[in-house]
């Protein structure tokens, strides 16, 4: 499936559901900025960015919204809530059917999309600098680029490839 989801174009639309039933629908922050995680249970990379993203959350304030979004087929709800609790991620949305995953073109978890407060997709990809060999962030990418729109400009980088674990296709 050829995403939607690119720098530069319109966010498309979607709705999820949290752990407690509440939608979230993606339209409804317009004038917000945005921040969607796709996100594993399991994924130690997804830990590693919780994290990360709980300290820039207490910087952003309410400037700044951070949706979770679970998409792995193998993750049970009682476990990604578990987790989610642990994490401190709030809220985490559930995407069982990976139509959102896909929409966007996510390629593993964690992989983050920054929405502006115009519905603009403005950064796509890893959360930071981290790969096989480069264990650790010397560099978040998120950071930054949300730091640029918060000064109102464009964020350093608008794509890099995404970094983590795989999600999960199998029926469950």
């Amino acid at each position: 499936m050829d995403p939607l989801a690119r720098p530069g174009q319109a966010a498309p639309d979607f709705e999820l559901p949290d752990l407690e039933g509440n939608l979230y629908r993606r339209s409804s922050l317009v004038g917000r900025i945005l921040v969607i995680n796709f996100w594993s249970a399991d994924c130690p990379h997804s830990v590693r960015a919780d994290k990360r993203l709980l300290e820039l959350k207490s910087q952003w304030g309410d400037r700044v919204a951070v949706w979770s979004v679970a998409s792995n087929r193998n993750e049970r709800v009682v476990d990604l809530a578990q987790a989610a609790a642990e994490r401190a991620v709030k809220p985490l949305l559930l995407d069982p059917d990976q139509a959102v995953f896909d929409l966007y073109g996510a390629q593993a978890t964690p992989h983050m999309f920054l929405i502006d407060a115009a519905g603009i997709v403005r950064y796509a990809g890893a959360p930071d600098d981290v790969t096989f060999g480069r264990p650790q962030p010397t560099r978040s990418y998120i950071g930054a680029a949300v730091a640029a729109l918060l000064a109102g400009g464009g964020p350093p980088l608008t794509e890099s490839p995404a970094y983590g674990c795989a999600i999960v296709r199998m029926a469950g």
